[in-house]
């Protein structure tokens, strides 16, 4: 492993933004990686302010990206950054995106991808060129409970997979909120920022991309109704869907963010032939397995039951049993397993297994598919729509 940390870029980001502080904690939490240069914020004042309360050397505070690519890309090998994180409104992912790609650079971008689904095709596509490296922040899927889930599907301990439910309820939208200030709510509501759906855009494509993760089954057909709920809002801030996996399994994913008094109440069921197994984020901890002729079981995160849990969620797992571990370490462990992976390829070595066990293009391409086929399912009269990627 290299003797030297990863050097990081971030785009967007700054003071007053809530998921750049997340990325940072995540991204240092390992002592893998060290925040290098960022071009902030699109204001110039606010970008220079970010860059001072971060630390960061004069001249690596930038004011747009284009300049911060560009002329990092002109530093010496061992002073540019290795990688750029995104972490701008949806709107403003992909041509950052694809620039640092065209300079050679590796990128960690939030969910989802892009605006488009042809955007995320077309990083794909630089993707295949470059052999370069991307991490799409799925966050849930960096939890050990949710990492352990996927390998008892997977090792088949409930024999075929039969009914997946995902649902995923939050009630901060309940109110007009974008209209009274609320920065998150502004961009989040409006088409033109976020995209062309609200609700299923922002939290029904993570819970998604945790029904096709846990149960390594792909959606190919659904049903969707989009509701908006509350009167003025350009988006939708609810619905559901049916759905249709492979292998004949069935399910559906409900999603609102207008469930008064839900905070994050992110909860995945699998059943298959011999049992089931439950999730829920707000108990991240915990996973319970539900079997057809013996009692439930109850298993727990913790370093101390490392002998009774798969190598991929004892790799993800930071505490003994009984000290909770949450967002920022399910964020950490994408972070970890991200650098982990692009250590080993700049060194020439080959990466664990586990460590490469983190979202990446085709978890974008697929989470900006789901959106497409969503609305369009939403706006036909067709019951079921076939599911293109």
């Amino acid at each position: 492993m290299a003797h030297r940390k990863l050097r990081m870029g971030m785009i967007g980001g700054g003071k007053d933004a809530f998921i750049g502080a997340i990325h940072r904690i995540a991204a240092n939490m390992d002592g893998l990686i060290e925040l290098v240069c960022g071009a902030l914020s699109l204001h110039k004042d606010l970008a220079i302010e970010s860059g001072h309360m971060l630390f960061l050397p004069e001249d690596r505070i930038y004011t747009n990206y284009e300049d911060m690519i560009k002329t990092e890309a002109q530093l010496p090998a061992d002073k540019r950054m290795d990688f750029v994180t995104i972490v701008t409104p949806n709107f403003a992912h992909f041509a950052p995106a694809m620039l640092a790609l065209e300079n050679g650079f590796n990128v960690v971008i939030e969910k989802p991808i892009t605006f488009t689904l042809d955007e995320a095709r077309q990083l794909k596509k630089k993707l295949d060129e470059t052999g370069l490296m991307l991490l799409l922040t799925h966050t849930y899927s960096g939890y050990p409970m949710v990492k352990e889930a996927r390998q008892l599907v997977e090792k088949g301990a409930f024999g075929k997979i039969r009914k997946i439910y995902a649902e995923y309820t939050q009630g901060w939208l309940s109110k007009l909120s974008e209209r009274e200030g609320n920065a998150q709510a502004a961009w989040r509501t409006d088409p033109t920022k976020s995209g062309k759906s609200g609700c299923m855009g922002d939290i029904g494509t993570h819970a998604a991309h945790l029904a096709e993760y846990i149960s390594g089954l792909k959606i190919t057909q659904l049903c969707a109704s989009l509701n908006t709920v509350v009167e003025g809002r350009m988006l939708d801030d609810d619905g559901a869907i049916l759905l249709r996996f492979e292998d004949k399994a069935t399910g559906t994913l409900a999603a609102s963010q207008v469930a008064a008094g839900e905070e994050n109440a992110l909860r995945i069921r699998i059943y298959g032939e011999n049992g089931g197994l439950e999730w829920a984020q707000q108990e991240p901890n915990t996973l319970t397995l539900k079997w057809l002729d013996k009692p439930a079981q109850t298993i727990r995160a913790g370093s101390n039951y490392g002998d009774r849990e798969s190598t991929y969620a004892t790799h993800n797992t930071r505490t003994p049993g009984g000290h909770p571990e949450g967002y920022l370490e399910a964020f950490g462990n994408l972070y970890r397993n991200f650098a982990l992976t692009l250590l080993a390829k700049i060194n020439n070595e080959e990466p664990h297994a586990e460590w490469l066990d983190f979202p990446g293009i085709e978890d974008g391409i697929r989470g900006m598919a789901f959106i497409e086929n969503v609305v369009a399912s939403n706006m036909s009269n067709e019951k079921w729509t076939d599911y293109v990627v």
